[in-house]
């Protein structure tokens, strides 16, 4: 059903440089958006709420955009999803069991399951 196809066909490769390329700035601009100018940024407060430390901020923004550039780069496609679902998921039960907030994994979530779907596409490409 959701088998990977190894076509050669131009309109394949663009279609796979198209949705690479968005995955990847989409995460990149996540990333960036966790080092915030002004002290009292919302992600500063969401992590606040999550009580690791600010450190955890920093940490999942690299995460973030270490997994984009990976995406963008064939030979490291799926590792690059496959962090960026897990970053996902880990956003998501942090969401449920940390902030008590279950509503808001519709995003995280969401992405978490694009991203995984993807990976799963791409395991034999």
């Amino acid at each position: 059903m959701f088998e990977a196809t190894t076509s050669n066909q131009p309109s394949d490769k663009i279609a796979d440089w198209v949705l690479r390329g968005g995955v990847a700035l989409a995460f990149i601009l996540f990333g960036f958006d966790k080092f915030p100018s002004r002290p009292d940024g919302e992600w500063v407060k969401f992590f606040a709420q999550v009580g690791v430390g600010q450190w955890f901020r920093y940490f999942t923004g690299i995460v973030e955009i270490a997994g984009a550039v990976l995406v963008v780069f064939p030979g490291g496609t799926r590792w690059g999803l496959a962090l960026l679902a897990l970053t996902m998921a880990a956003a998501s039960l942090i969401h449920i069991f940390v902030i008590h907030q279950p509503g808001n994994i519709v995003i995280t979530g969401s992405l978490c399951l694009g991203l995984a779907f993807f990976w799963w596409a791409k395991r034999k490409a």
